[in-house]
């Protein structure tokens, strides 16, 4: 098969960048290859079940068009300080110009028209003074929130814009590999493999934005033909919930509240993520059945709680630089402990050195939104160095929001992130190898559903400029 632009990938990366050709007009040939499945035959069966199934051969929260976005709870981050590193690599203006591009087309295709977190200027000067008392920095960012179910109808919308535009969409479709040219450094396009057998599509623009599941798997493609990179960071943490009236103020003023710290004695950064009012703890399983917890918000439906990530970044150096398989083996190990399943724990059972047992979860004011999570001990497989992070930070918020250090708040774990493998690039998103291209989280140098849409208007964009 012979395209013009392949992209690996049907995350929001890979979509944006078809999408923002389409809309300057390109007439290059699209292909996207997607090991998942369309977004309207993605069904978690958990939503029926109430227990992870542990869907082979992917986990449908996970894979198939728009990524994790479909299932995620939906908030697109306003502003350049919020997303990963990639306004470093072409500007904080430029970002933010893009940024209020891309807001344009999500509303386009049917996001809220409401922004989070603009109208409660006294509400969050009051947050960000006790925040400064507590020594931790308050970033607030203005959010659109997409909600769960929302995403879905949005992303369904993109699909079909796409497909009817004649970009070519294989889905069950997996990359093995790339088609190089060594002499002259290119790349020539990929191999691919779906129910009928390995094939080879060639390409002008090999584009690989596979997400933050796909990190592990562009790290080894990186080792393997040479592709610049370096070892980046590796979020491990946990994610917690408290009840809503708790987070009351913040959930009002702000909606999601970014705090960051560099708690005593390792002065590692510690930061909140995907906070989520009114919201559900999710399970999600990775490649080699790797369960990991991660937070959902619905537009109509809501809970009594309020779910956040606290994540402890590692940075690592010589000799050591396998940070994702280092994240993966405590993940590993905590499912080890929970049989599959994501272990929770009471905050005050931490403090007291005791597991949390079921019955103790059923006599508090808080109730897990994550049935099937496993009551036990978390730290019996968290690293000490993150474990005494995630604790002073809990304290830290505490002075910020009073309650979230309380006994019966809930420590669900791992939570981790997998944005390693900082591929180099340039300002164009070019590679050491002509004409293959990284975006998105697996790249490095996005986090979460905006950024990663920006960083694909700005290929799309450089892709159709060539015309």
């Amino acid at each position: 098969m012979n395209t013009d632009v392949a992209i690996v990938g049907a995350g929001p990366a890979g979509i944006f960048t078809a999408l923002e050709m389409l809309r300057k007009g390109s007439k290059k040939k699209i292909v996207i290859i997607e090991k998942g499945k369309a977004i309207e035959n993605r069904h978690c069966p958990k939503q029926k079940t109430k227990v992870c199934m542990n869907c082979k051969p992917n986990c449908h929260i996970t894979t198939g068009f728009s990524g994790a976005g479909a299932f995620s709870d939906g908030k697109l981050s306003l502003s350049y300080e919020v997303g990963g590193d990639f306004p470093s690599l072409i500007g904080e203006m430029k970002a933010q110009e893009l940024i209020d591009y891309t807001d344009g087309i999500y509303l386009e295709f049917g996001a809220d028209t409401h922004v989070e977190g603009v109208n409660a200027a006294e509400e969050v000067k009051a947050i960000r003074k006790r925040a400064i008392s507590a020594g931790l920095k308050l970033v607030d960012c203005p959010i659109r929130h997409l909600g769960t179910e929302k995403a879905q109808e949005l992303y369904y919308a993109i699909e079909q814009h796409l497909l009817n535009s004649g970009v070519e969409i294989l889905f069950d479709c997996e990359c093995t590999g790339l088609l190089l040219d060594n002499d002259q450094g290119r790349c020539l396009g990929l191999v691919a493999t779906d129910k009928h057998g390995e094939f080879e599509i060639r390409a002008e623009h090999t584009i690989i934005a596979t997400g933050r599941r796909g990190a592990d798997w562009l790290e080894k493609i990186c080792a393997q033909y040479n592709v610049a990179h370096q070892p980046g960071t590796v979020d491990i943490g946990v994610r917690v919930e408290v009840r809503n009236e708790v987070m009351e103020t913040v959930n009002k003023a702000l909606y999601e509240s970014k705090l960051i710290g560099y708690p005593r004695p390792f002065k590692n950064k510690v930061r909140t993520f995907c906070q989520n009012p009114g919201g559900f703890v999710s399970q999600e399983n990775y490649d080699n059945d790797l369960a990991v917890v991660n937070g959902h918000s619905y537009k109509e439906l809501k809970s009594d709680n309020t779910n956040l990530a606290i994540l402890v970044s590692h940075n690592f150096s010589t000799p050591f630089n396998q940070p994702i398989e280092y994240a993966q083996k405590v993940g590993e190990l905590t499912n080890m402990l929970a049989n599959g399943h994501i272990l929770v724990q009471r905050f005050g059972d931490i403090l007291d050195g005791k597991r949390t047992w079921p019955k103790e979860l059923m006599q508090s004011n808080l109730r897990p939104t994550l049935p099937d999570a496993v009551a036990g001990d978390i730290t019996a497989a968290m690293p000490y160095r993150a474990m005494i992070n995630i604790i002073n930070f809990i304290q830290a918020v505490d002075a910020v929001v009073p309650g979230f250090a309380a006994y019966e708040t809930l420590l669900y774990s791992p939570e981790l992130k997998f944005y390693s493998n900082r591929i180099k690039m340039d300002e164009r998103l070019e590679t050491n190898v002509k004409g293959l291209h990284c975006l998105g989280d697996s790249s490095g140098w996005t986090r979460g559903l905006m950024m990663a849409s920006v960083m694909g208007v700005q290929m799309g964009r450089i892709i159709a400029e060539q015309e």
